[in-house]
């Protein structure tokens, strides 16, 4: 099996670290950091919608956006990204990932500018343009999660290659941080330079008609990131494991990563003409042979991606809920508009700055020391037992001397959700399936987990919502409250916990030995047990 490798592709896997690994790192991590900057900056700026779109005249709370239209604008581009990790996975493995790369990125630069100049005489027409354009937003981003994973583990070497796929995967964290900042940044210059009193005082007056400019200020930066990459991308040749595998042009892939090593590599086109008449290069992905193989692997990366991002967004996009419910953002009509924003920002970047980025920097530096499973089985233990000591002595947590504690739980949930599987769920269906399929299955598994993020984006809405109707937002039927909602999404990651076992260890080994492409036709079922197995021995 060791003797069918592409000299090309072995190469790559015992090529020491080099300056083209931090290249790709950069290249492909930069599409991750504008991707989670635009999924998760609209939650920053959805309150500040309400009250400029929203306002009743003698409510005694700021306006807000109705619950159809709040699902729409929080959800429209998760749904966008359904969509686009479907399609441009399927692409990705038909026209090459290079080719597809580029399209996706222009993708989010037009939709990101295009959102903040939504456009329209009434609520209705502004809140319909933005809807549209972050659906293509979306769209792109979905397109960046096949790509970018399969990009990397094709470029990375076997010994690092949990550590780079991770590192792209890392680049989220600054862009949930930076979403923050900018935020931050944003809203204390309007509300310094544009002076408002609190809704208490003047509910017209609480909302500066300057702040219609702060949220399309914040949606429109992503564009920068993504724009400031595309020349990189498009200067990146194919992977020599698309180019030699599913291509079948041996010349080409041994030129092109000839340049990228440095080292002189011969062009095998007999043995990618001999790998190419085998059997386990041959089936499709609905073949009954796919299912023998990888059925049960699919099953484990679709599954679990799906639990987590039930839990991960829920708690992303609606964290200022949970932190006006503790206390730890003032009630509404004690600010004016721009400020609500302000508030928002600052706490949603502290716990990005305090636990989603040092989450995800642990499974960069551990996971191809720990490996896969073992990071993925303890995020899940642990989000499981940090929500339930939340929900069960909920009200404990939300009287006034024990909301720090709330806070540092709340935030350890999301440190191992990131050293764990929101890191790994990424990491593993770039590595286990065959070339030709890969950034098919990979997009297969996160449009699953886009599913989840769906449900728990718009259940969530509903869910939190209070039984008392003076706590409830304006428009709701009654929920089953934060508690309830906590303690289900403890049942969802024990589930996860159990899914997981369903999930190949692919630590240390090359692409081609987890996927079973060099196998000769006899060979699949004597090494079925050896390279198959879903739990590490």
């Amino acid at each position: 099996m060791a003797g069918d490798q592409l000299t090309v592709l072995n190469a790559l896997d015992v090529a020491k670290t080099q300056l083209y690994h931090f290249t790709a790192i950069v290249i492909a991590g930069m599409g991750f950091f504008t991707d989670a900057y635009d999924l998760f900056c609209i939650s920053l700026v959805t309150k500040l919608l309400g009250r400029i779109y929203y306002h009743v005249d003698g409510a005694k709370k700021p306006g807000t956006l109705p619950p159809n239209v709040s699902a729409a604008v929080n959800g429209v581009a998760l749904c966008g990204t359904l969509a686009g990790q479907l399609f441009f996975g399927w692409l990705g493995d038909k026209l090459g990932r290079k080719k597809v790369y580029g399209i996706t990125l222009i993708l989010m630069v037009i939709s990101s500018i295009a959102s903040g100049l939504s456009f329209g005489k009434s609520a209705k027409g502004v809140i319909a343009t933005l809807c549209f354009f972050r659906f293509w937003l979306g769209f792109g981003i979905g397109g960046d999660y096949p790509l970018s994973a399969t990009i990397m583990s094709e470029y990375a070497n076997k010994k690092t290659r949990g550590a780079f796929i991770a590192a792209v995967f890392a680049m989220q964290g600054f862009g949930i941080l930076s979403g923050g900042i900018v935020a931050l940044i944003v809203s204390s210059a309007f509300d310094h330079q544009f002076k408002a009193p609190p809704y208490s005082v003047d509910p017209v007056g609480s909302t500066a008609p300057e702040a219609d400019y702060v949220w399309r200020i914040v949606l429109m930066v992503g564009a920068l990131p993504a724009a400031l990459t595309y020349y990189w991308r498009m200067r990146m040749p194919e992977t020599a494991r698309y180019t030699a595998l599913v291509a079948k042009n041996a010349k080409q892939a041994a030129a092109d990563m000839s340049k990228v090593l440095q080292v002189e590599l011969e062009a095998e086109e007999d043995k990618v003409a001999k790998l190419s008449q085998r059997d386990s290069n041959s089936f499709g992905l609905f073949s009954r042979e796919f299912l023998k193989r990888h059925g049960l692997h699919l099953f484990g990366t679709t599954s679990t991606w799906f639990l987590l991002d039930i839990a991960f967004y829920s708690q992303n996009l609606f964290q200022k809920d949970i932190f006006s419910a503790i206390g730890w953002i003032p009630p509404a009509a004690t600010m004016n508009a721009i400020h609500e924003v302000y508030k928002i920002a600052r706490a949603q970047t502290l716990i990005a700055l305090c636990s989603t980025v040092p989450g995800y920097w642990f499974t960069v530096a551990f996971i191809d020391y720990m490996g896969r499973f073992a990071i993925q089985m303890m995020g899940f233990f642990f989000m499981t037992v940090f929500m339930f000591a939340l929900a069960i002595p909920y009200h404990h947590w939300t009287l006034k001397p024990n909301r720090i504690g709330f806070v540092i739980i709340y935030s350890l949930t999301f440190f191992f959700a990131n050293f764990g599987p929101n890191a790994t769920t990424f990491v593993v269906p770039a590595e286990i399936f065959p070339a030709r399929l890969r950034s098919t299955c990979h997009g297969i598994s996160a449009a699953a987990g886009k599913a989840g993020a769906i449900v728990g984006a718009f259940g969530f809405l509903y869910a939190a919502q209070s039984k008392d109707p003076t706590k409830r937002d304006a428009g709701y039927p009654a929920g089953i409250g934060v508690k309830n909602s906590l303690i289900m999404l403890g049942v969802v990651n024990f589930v996860g916990m159990i899914c997981t076992l369903c999930v190949p260890e692919s630590k240390g080994r090359s692409l081609e030995e987890l996927s079973r492409e060099n196998e000769e036709n006899g060979e699949t079922d004597q090494t079925a047990n050896a390279t198959g197995r879903t739990v590490p021995v």
